[in-house]
């Protein structure tokens, strides 16, 4: 059993074979050169020799190297995950390694290995990124490392961290850059925008002194003049106000972008935007539609509501099933009865397409303010844009147009029954999501 053992972990290199091969051309050419025939004999003795020392040098020490992957807890889907490999060696000379790290198969990666090198007795960390595109369970196989001597001959190998889950929840890396865009009061260069606020539906707060960007018709002209600079009322955003974000899991949603799906986008946006509608003390809750409704959060601004949220987001699975909006009028009558904004991500492709979810959703319009937020086809606006040469690209370019029109028709029909609307894309939509909310906010129009 040890020497079936040993045989596992002891790999032949490249360089033996070469070597090999050298030493064969050398006994072909000594039938025709007779002196080189011994010269090449003790060559191969020598390489024999070499390969048994080299064995000696890798195997002889217990613990040549220890190795340990590292990484969150949870990864973030859509985005960049940093994997982190520490890796220490035991070996009084430097060594050769690859890295064959067996990753989920999720990323469909066949001959991912790193190569490095490592000096003797001394530690090295190796980095790599993996940027999942699904949520679910992510199972890792064995963390494999060739380790060569400077001979080169022969690899040893060490397995470490074998069968290791990690789960990929919603993009969590978002939800703290925005966050700390917030706290830094810094999000205008991320393309958040600063809404003007229309009249004064907002709550007073307090008198502050004037900087650029306030709106002067709150100037307080007696705590300037008691001051002697610029002061002006500051007010409050009216809170405590209730925000569902719904969102369609139908077979609308399974389009792909950058190798994520509509619904994913979405579900990154959803999470993002709920630390920013908690932020502004309202009350956030979400829930998902196909066939029927599920994943329901009711709003809420306890501490608690973002892990909610979060688990609930992980959790959700579909079949992409024909959406029934029916059933989501039904169920927003029923659940939710006070007042609130209803963001909705959806798709529609045409205007066949709005028309006979129409009804349904101007009936949610009558008892909450509706914001309906679908996509721009980015592969459309890519042929649009491309040069016609031939007769079939015309066509097809004419076609991409027309669907293109049909999206900004969705918005005017829309804005005709007094449902809002947002048409972005798919990289945008969480940015063209948050500003529309603060711009309700800014407004008061909720």
């Amino acid at each position: 059993m040890r020497l079936l053992n040993f045989f596992r972990k002891l790999y032949i290199n490249h360089q033996f074979f070469f070597a090999l091969m050298g030493l064969m051309v050398l006994f072909v050419l000594s039938f025709i050169f007779p002196f080189l025939f011994n010269a090449t004999r003790y060559l191969f003795f020598a390489l024999l020799l070499l390969l048994l020392l080299d064995i000696m040098i890798l195997f002889v020490a217990q613990r040549g190297i220890e190795a340990s992957r590292s990484m969150a807890e949870k990864l973030s889907n859509g985005d960049e995950n940093p994997i982190t490999v520490n890796i220490r060696n035991f070996y009084t000379f430097p060594i050769q390694i690859k890295l064959v790290d067996e990753i989920p198969f999720q990323f469909q990666v066949r001959n991912f290995n790193i190569n490095s090198t490592i000096s003797p007795s001394s530690e090295k960390v190796i980095v790599y990124q993996l940027r999942p595109t699904e949520r679910g369970e992510y199972f890792f196989g064995n963390l494999n490392i060739y380790v060569s001597s400077p001979l080169r001959i022969i690899s040893r190998r060490f397995t470490f961290n074998k069968d290791q889950m990690v789960p990929v929840y919603p993009s969590y890396i978002q939800l703290r850059k925005y966050d700390l865009m917030a706290f830094s009061n810094n999000l205008l260069q991320y393309g958040v925008k600063r809404i003007r606020r229309i009249g004064h539906s907002m709550e007073f707060e307090q008198i502050k002194e004037y900087t650029q960007g306030d709106d002067i018709r709150t100037l307080n002209w007696k705590a300037t003049a008691k001051k002697n600079a610029l002061m002006i009322n500051q007010f409050q955003d009216e809170k405590s106000q209730s925000v569902y974000m719904v969102i369609d899991k139908g077979r609308v949603m399974k389009m792909p972008f950058n190798g994520l799906s509509l619904l994913d986008y979405a579900i990154n946006a959803t999470l993002v935007l709920s630390n920013v509608i908690l932020k502004k003390h309202d009350k956030a809750g979400m829930l998902t539609f196909s066939k029927k409704p599920e994943n329901r959060v009711v709003a809420e601004k306890r501490s608690s509501q973002m892990e909610k949220i979060l688990q609930s987001l992980y959790g959700i699975k579909t079949d992409f099933f024909e959406s029934d909006y029916s059933r989501l009028y039904a169920d927003i009558r029923q659940h939710i009865n006070q007042r609130s904004l209803i963001i909705l991500y959806t798709n529609f492709e045409s205007l066949d397409g709005l028309h006979r979810q129409l009804p349904y959703l101007k009936a949610i319009a009558k008892s909450h303010l509706l914001v309906v937020i679908f996509f721009n086809n980015t592969e459309l606006n890519d042929l649009i844009d491309k040069k016609a040469d031939t007769i079939q690209q015309v066509y097809d370019k004419a076609i991409a147009e027309k669907f293109a029109f049909e999206k900004r028709l969705i918005v005017n029909e829309l804005r005709k029954y007094g449902i809002h609307s947002v048409l972005t894309q798919p990289e945008n939509l969480t940015l063209d999501t948050i500003n529309k909310y603060l711009e309700i906010k800014a407004r008061g129009i909720l």
